[in-house]
């Protein structure tokens, strides 16, 4: 029996954080130079429901029935086949490594889970979709974030860039001309958990105004989808500082982020924002052909890390086939 495969790309939230969680729309797109990687090699040394997991980047190395119900690997493995059946499941090691960095607004979780469902599904012979995958993976991202808006799923499943409102079919984008940003660690983790919450707590103490806030941010996304679709990339600049004063607004920036927002227009950017949960995390700022100033004058002002990412059409990796194939 041969080993299979799976990967999963990282994210970046381009316009509409938080926003998204009350029913406005956002822009995502999958990161191709970051992925999360899962390999499942059948143990015909095993007994039946001997799943041994090792996640290195992480430090775990432990057998699926040693994992708490709660778990977000033993939930992505349920997701696929039901915990009554754990014991039946054929013995198997499975390897989990990930370059996306965790706690970063990049979609570690999304895709670690997404990799995991599609490598162990096609494992047991039963491939699933790329609906199926996002849905399921939206469930874990309940464990890891309260209540996720479903976007991080959605874009690592379907691995392509998303205009993305809850309740509405999804939209794939069409992007006529590809662009760039410039993605930037500020050097301290972001918790979405707790942004969630605090945007929460806010809008419940005063729904007008925080129900203001997510109604523009959403006319953002929306004239941002018009932008990229008549490859107008230069009205995105704008766009994206209006949308990060909006979630300093909302609570959820830092001053390391608003200092390398700054930096970046300074250097040259077309426009900057947080990208993600915020409360740290990483900052993306639109560039041009000119990338080098915006680049080091973001590693000058702090950022632990920089790299350029394209934002363009659909691509392919690896879901799910044997290893090697």
């Amino acid at each position: 029996m041969p080993a299979f495969t799976a990967t999963a790309p990282g994210k970046i939230i381009l316009f509409g954080e938080h926003a998204v969680v009350y029913g406005e729309p956002a822009i995502a797109a999958p990161v191709q130079s970051l992925e999360a990687r899962v390999i499942v090699n059948p143990d015909i040394t095993g007994s039946p429901g001997e799943v041994q997991i090792e996640a290195q980047d992480i430090g775990l190395a432990a057998e699926l029935n040693q994992l708490e119900p709660d778990h977000p690997l033993r939930a992505a493995i349920a997701a696929v086949v039901s915990e009554e059946k754990f014991k039946d499941l054929p013995a198997c090691q499975i390897q989990i490594t990930s370059t996306i960095p965790i706690s970063s607004g990049l979609g570690s979780s999304a895709a670690i889970s997404a990799a995991l469902i599609r490598a162990f599904s096609a494992f047991l012979g039963q491939r699933m979709t790329n609906e199926q995958v996002s849905q399921a993976a939206f469930e874990v991202e309940k464990i890891h974030h309260g209540t996720p808006s479903g976007i991080d799923n959605s874009v690592v499943a379907f691995q392509q860039p998303i205009y993305y409102q809850k309740g509405v079919p999804l939209e794939f984008l069409s992007i006529s001309s590809p662009f760039s940003i410039l993605i930037a660690d500020s050097g301290s983790p972001g918790d979405t958990r707790k942004a969630v919450m605090a945007v929460k707590e806010g809008w419940v103490k005063d729904p007008d105004k925080y129900q203001g806030l997510f109604s523009e941010i959403g006319s953002i996304s929306a004239r941002a989808r018009e932008a990229i679709s008549r490859g107008e990339i230069n009205q995105l600049g704008p766009l994206m500082d209006r949308n990060h004063k909006l979630l300093q607004e909302l609570g959820v920036s830092t001053p390391k982020l608003d200092h390398l927002a700054q930096t970046a227009r300074e250097a040259g950017a077309l426009g900057a924002k947080l990208s993600g949960g915020g409360l740290g995390g990483h900052l993306i700022a639109l560039v041009n052909d000119q990338v080098e100033t915006p680049w080091e004058r973001l590693l000058e002002a702090g950022a632990a890390s920089v790299f350029l990412s394209a934002i363009s059409g659909p691509f392919q990796s690896e879901s799910g086939g044997p290893e090697g194939q």
